[in-house]
């Protein structure tokens, strides 16, 4: 767990000002790989009472646009977030619970930057995600009688 201090450090070298719902949401969000913006908000009200939901939606943006976190948002679902940033890591998704895990670069140094055509573009990040079932999906469909 970071400190506040170590906090506060981010903030600075993004050139962002030091706020408690800054330094709240970034710990929110580190504590919470893959959290939908519900969850962050949730989190940083129990630390934050007063804070309000517009204010947590404010900071996330901040945040992402500096990339001190970085916003995900699979086909089918609701933003989320994670501080997990600069290393172009994909992610694996199960297709029943929805739960995200982390999965890095399958070979080598990111070949997914390396396009079979990149059609002039200077590719800065790829996006891979893998679906499937999760170890606990999968055990509860074997054990689950087919009808």
């Amino acid at each position: 767990m970071r400190s506040m201090s170590e906090y506060a450090e981010l903030l600075r070298g993004a050139e962002l000002r030091v706020t408690r719902p800054r330094v709240a949401v970034l710990e929110a969000v580190r504590a919470r790989p893959h959290a939908d913006t519900e969850t962050i908000f949730g989190a940083v009200r129990t630390e934050l009472e007063g804070v309000s939901r517009q204010t947590v939606y404010d900071v996330l943006n901040a945040l992402t646009a500096v990339g001190l976190v970085r916003r995900i948002q699979p086909p089918g679902s609701v933003a989320r977030y994670e501080s997990r940033v600069g290393d172009n890591h994909h992610h694996v998704i199960c297709r029943s619970c929805g739960v995200i895990a982390d999965v890095d670069c399958a070979v080598g140094e990111v070949p997914c930057l390396t396009a079979s055509d990149d059609h002039g573009f200077l590719v800065e990040e790829a996006e891979v995600i893998y679906w499937g079932l999760c170890p606990d999906c999968v055990s509860s469909t074997v054990r689950q009688p087919h009808p």
